[in-house]
């Protein structure tokens, strides 16, 4: 959780003055002009300038200083329920709402609907005395759906073609995850109600884990498609020949045209990634040859080559 007072080093009854002044102070210090480059400098500015935006305003503050992190989505609530002409959230008989932002959700008490005692008689003598529709809850509930939780994981492009399981331990769960083959880098999986732990019995929040594919040291990967280098002697490269390369799905023997140029691209069908993890549709493999020329030549080697020379001209 973010603590706005840590952030711009001032105590929780600090007045404006002091919180206006110590926000230009620290704004100074990491402004991106001043930081070029710099990313921690530049999310230290992000954070200060949103600490700055919720204690510099007393409404803000007052319901931060209640709620936390969480002060927004009460505030998204407050103002949902005033445009339904509300001075609470609620209305209606045993509802409750959801926002839109999705975090918030209202329950509402036998009080929050009848102000006095007059419309309490009222309601008790067209339902039956003692009638409540709520049960026993005679309190304003707030419940609260738990914060997200985001995490990173790291896995090798090996695991992202063949599929893995990960076991690891956050917020004092045992998560076993499934990486299903061909996942891409960067995809989000959603577990549901693994988060933090809601709020007055609210739902839980989720676990949004990034996956992170590392570099590997021969492919280059776009999409379904993988891409290397295949290194190629000069001389199968003028005459044409085999070449052996490691794919994922085992070795293959790669032909190579006579009088294939340096550069040249070579398709593998169906030798790339899965495709949204189907074990039989795949990418393809684009191999980019890289002519190796011979050193050490002898000299018999060299007076060959002079004499190559001399018949093309």
């Amino acid at each position: 959780m973010k603590d706005y007072y840590k952030i711009l080093g001032v105590s929780r009854n600090a007045t404006q003055d002091q919180i206006r002044k110590a926000f230009r102070k620290l704004a100074a210090k990491y402004h991106p002009d001043r930081n070029p480059g710099d990313k921690q400098a530049e999310e230290m500015f992000k954070n200060i300038n949103e600490a700055h935006e919720v204690l510099s305003d007393p409404e803000k503050r007052k319901l931060y200083d209640r709620y936390g992190e969480n002060w927004k989505q009460f505030q998204n609530a407050e103002q949902a329920a005033g445009a339904q002409g509300q001075s609470r959230p609620g209305g209606g008989f045993g509802k409750s709402y959801q926002w839109d932002d999705g975090q918030t959700y209202y329950e509402w008490s036998y009080d929050d609907m009848f102000k006095n005692r007059a419309q309490e008689d009222i309601f008790e003598s067209i339902f039956g005395g003692g009638f409540n529709p709520f049960g026993e809850q005679y309190k304003n509930v707030y419940k609260m759906r738990g914060q997200d939780i985001k995490a990173e994981l790291v896995i090798t492009l090996d695991e992202a073609y063949h599929g893995t399981e990960k076991i690891f331990r956050i917020n004092d769960q045992t998560i076993k995850l499934k990486i299903k083959p061909g996942t891409e880098d960067g995809q989000i999986l959603k577990l549901k109600g693994k988060g933090s732990p809601g709020i007055n019995g609210g739902p839980n929040g989720d676990l949004l884990i990034t996956v992170k594919i590392a570099e590997h040291p021969v492919y280059k990967r776009k999409g379904a498609d993988l891409y290397a280098d295949l290194p190629v002697d000069l001389y199968t490269a003028v005459l044409g020949g085999k070449v052996m390369f490691n794919t994922f799905k085992g070795r293959v023997k790669v032909d190579i045209p006579p009088e294939s140029q340096n550069g040249k691209i070579i398709r593998l069908s169906g030798l790339g990634m899965p495709k949204n993890a189907s074990k039989t549709q795949f990418g393809d493999l684009y191999l980019t040859l890289k002519v190796q020329l011979p050193t050490n030549l002898t000299p018999k080697e060299k007076e060959l080559f002079r004499q190559l020379a001399a018949l093309r001209k």
